[in-house]
């Protein structure tokens, strides 16, 4: 109704720490090399790869429109993060090139929660990367 604020339930009562969490998906195409115990690597090969992110307030409840925050931001957010990712060779990126990092699947998912920028009083509680359809790895705060 015009001129009515709209009142929504304060949940930070309720029992657990983070009752509301907001979920969004994105894709990138990328190769990698894993350096193995022997510190060979395996052959270089390609993957489409998928990310699901899950974010949510620190202090567990929903902003002044019910909202845990804007999830078209939150996308932009990702997508900056992966955009460097895209058509690339991932053993050649800053973040794992030169020995730093093993561009493995859980290493991805440790350097995109890791690199997410969010606004002051969101957190990324999940990230979890799929190499193929029926193998992932996940990040959890």
């Amino acid at each position: 109704m015009p001129g009515h604020a709209r009142h929504y339930p304060s949940f930070l009562s309720y029992p657990c720490r983070v009752p509301f969490e907001v979920t969004l998906s994105a894709w990138f195409s990328a190769a990698h090399q894993l350096r193995l115990e022997d510190g060979a690597l395996e052959p270089l090969h390609g993957h489409n790869w998928r990310v699901r992110l899950v974010v949510a307030r620190d202090d567990g409840g929903l902003d002044a429109i019910g909202t845990v925050h804007d999830f078209h931001d939150l996308q932009r957010r990702l997508d900056a993060v992966l955009k460097g990712f895209h058509n690339t060779h991932l053993n050649e990126l800053p973040a794992f090139g030169g020995g730093k990092l093993n561009p493995t699947t859980e290493n991805v998912a440790f350097h995109i929660a890791t690199s997410l920028r969010l606004p002051a009083g969101l957190e990324v509680t999940t990230v979890e990367v799929w190499e193929t359809p029926d193998c992932s790895a996940t990040w959890r705060k």
